[in-house]
């Protein structure tokens, strides 16, 4: 008998176990809070957000930091509330979900209903409808009516004492929430006044203004100066299994900086940081940003063996970057493609990659500016972990190494095909391989869509393979910079003139990516322009990669990027530095090389 409910007692303890970590398995991380009504949830538990995993509550809206007009119309109006008013809810309404659910186990079940923004679910944390918590708590609106009406008022009473402020870190100056300069800012933040730095300093003409009678707050103008469309930025990181992908968004990065705040910089800190034995650096050249260099003086004095390959005009004097020489000195050995002939010299070493410990690759359209690693510029990096396609790269990195650039380098005789998981990818160095067969190859054979957000087309056959492409039916959109417009062989014009839709960007930084995406299954990125000299005279890397999942994320980029640039510019083409390209006028940037910068251009008066 004793024996008997032995068993029976372990029998339920087993039971309760199994039920609990069943219970476990269902519920997934909260890994970002967009808004108190949209959520990343980490379903594929691989530590990042992609497209699929964005989820909008179903049943429930809320103040939030950017109210839909609708939503501002509707409740400004019925509760008489303020610009600021809104702003200082939708700020304790960020800070209430972040406190509730960041970070947080919590069960989902998806609802048919799907935007463009997300897909929406009902969520719950710890078995309570996260929906109800919201409403409440006073921030949730269900039908224009406000959860619980009691609360709201508690919290506008403490919105109202918030006092919020527009901190501008790079003037170092606050605004009002309704000052047209306090939005300039590439990273302004909005917080409560006490929590002011003590050196900051009030913005001269918003807080004059406040003097005088206070101007009615207009929604569209106010809320977005620049008039940049209010459309949800995608992830910019994508991973699957060994290879990540890292995006930069120029739409909303409109002033360069050198604190390596962007995913593509802090990722190359954290593998200098990470790395135990060497680091390869080929890059067309350096700008001093500290974060970097400090990683790489730590790796050095750690022993990490550092060797430099860069670019440099046979007139020294017009070497585009002036930090070479801090990387130089960090290094073991370094060597720019410099030699005798000014034919050679002239050629660009225009690649872009690392290799980590003989392991890790880090490639992409990147430069080591300020431009780049701040995110001002657009641009794609690839990080591959893969001991095979290091090495390939390592040994095009050891001809460079060597003195042996542009046409003197030889054709690597290893395969250049790999297998990673559920990825096929191909690496192409030129000059020596001949890059746009295989990319003219994969248009021949597209069948849906081929999209190209690139710095530039001027080469002819890929050119004409994708006019070929369009002709049959398969869909093409392309993207490129507004400076490039202008450049002597761009095929802008003729592949407009066959029918392709091609917008010319509209932003401060350049489009400086030099990709293709395929039928949802091919992503072509590197350093390698789609021009002439970038295929049979510049040294440039190229990677092709075959993955469904990450071209079908990749997509989804791009189309946010078309959104982003009106349809005006299908036809019309806006100057680099001027009003129409938004933040050129304001950035401290010289957009179209002549020498004039922000107002000194005419086109910016």
């Amino acid at each position: 008998m004793k024996n008997l409910i032995t068993t029976i007692f372990l029998i339920g303890i087993l039971s309760v176990f199994l039920i609990f970590i069943s219970e476990t398995e269902k519920t997934k991380e909260v890994l970002e809070v967009y808004t108190p009504t949209k959520i990343g949830i980490d379903i594929d538990k691989n530590k990042t957000i992609s497209n699929e995993e964005i989820f909008c509550i179903e049943g429930v809206e809320s103040f939030s930091l950017e109210p839909s007009e609708e939503f501002y119309n509707n409740n400004s109006k019925q509760y008489n509330l303020t610009n600021e008013d809104f702003i200082s809810l939708g700020y304790l309404a960020q800070e209430f979900a972040t406190n509730t659910i960041l970070h947080k186990k919590v069960s989902f079940s998806p609802t048919s209903k799907i935007t463009n923004e997300c897909k929406f679910a009902n969520i719950k944390i710890n078995n309570l409808e996260y929906k109800d918590i919201l409403l409440n708590s006073g921030f949730g609106v269900n039908g224009n009516k406000i959860g619980n009406i009691e609360n709201f008022r508690n919290k506008l009473e403490k919105a109202k004492k918030l006092h919020l402020v527009v901190l501008n870190h790079h003037s170092n100056k606050y605004h009002t929430l309704d000052c047209k300069f306090g939005k300039l800012a590439h990273d302004a933040i909005i917080l409560p006044k006490r929590q002011l730095p003590k050196n900051a300093k009030p913005c001269n003409f918003c807080f004059k203004q406040q003097l005088k009678k206070k101007k009615t707050f207009k929604y569209k103008k106010d809320f977005d100066i620049f008039n940049i469309p209010n459309i949800p930025t995608p992830p910019l990181v994508l991973t699957q299994g060994d290879i990540a992908l890292y995006f930069t968004d120029f739409t909303h990065k409109l002033k360069p900086d050198n604190t390596c705040s962007s995913l593509v910089c802090t990722e190359f800190v954290k593998l200098t940081n990470q790395a135990n034995e060497s680091i390869d650096i080929a890059i067309f050249g350096y700008e001093d940003v500290p974060k970097v260099t400090e990683a790489l003086k730590k790796a050095k004095d750690r022993g990490v063996k550092i060797r430099f390959v860069y670019d440099e005009n046979y007139n020294t004097d017009k070497t585009y970057y002036s930090a070479n020489d801090i990387i130089k000195k960090l290094s073991t050995v370094s060597k720019s493609d410099r030699n005798e002939s000014i034919t050679n010299s002239n050629y660009l070493m225009h690649n872009k990659f690392i290799i980590f410990d003989k392991k890790i690759v880090y490639s992409g359209s990147m430069n080591f500016s300020k431009n780049g690693l701040s995110g001002y510029d657009q641009n794609d990096v690839a990080v591959i972990k893969s001991k095979e396609i290091a090495n390939l790269y390592e040994k095009e990195f050891n001809q460079m190494i060597a003195g042996h650039f542009h046409k003197e380098k030889e054709k690597h005789n290893t395969t250049n095909t790999f297998k990673l998981l559920n990825s096929n990818i191909e690496v192409y160095f030129s000059p020596q391989d001949k890059t746009s067969n295989r990319i003219i190859e994969i248009i021949k054979n597209s069948k849906k869509s081929i999209y190209v957000p690139t710095f530039l087309i001027t080469h002819s056959e890929i050119s004409n393979e994708l006019i070929k492409a369009h002709k049959r039916g398969v869909e093409v959109k392309i993207i490129i910079d507004a400076n490039n417009v202008y450049t002597r062989n761009s095929k802008h014009q003729i592949l407009r003139n066959n029918g392709i839709p091609l917008k010319v960007e509209n932003y401060a930084g350049k489009l400086h990516s030099k990709t293709m995406v395929i039928d949802g299954k091919y992503i072509i990125l590197g350093s390698m322009n789609f021009s002439n000299s970038g295929e049979n005279k510049n040294d440039e890397n190229l990677l092709i990669i075959e993955n469904s999942k990450l071209a079908h994320n990749y997509e989804t980029f791009f189309k946010y990027l078309w959104a982003m640039i009106p349809d005006k510019y299908l036809k019309h083409n806006p100057k680099a530095e001027s009003k129409e390209s938004i933040g050129s006028c304001t950035d401290g940037v010289d957009n179209n090389f002549n020498g004039k910068i922000d107002k000194q251009e005419e086109s910016c008066k």
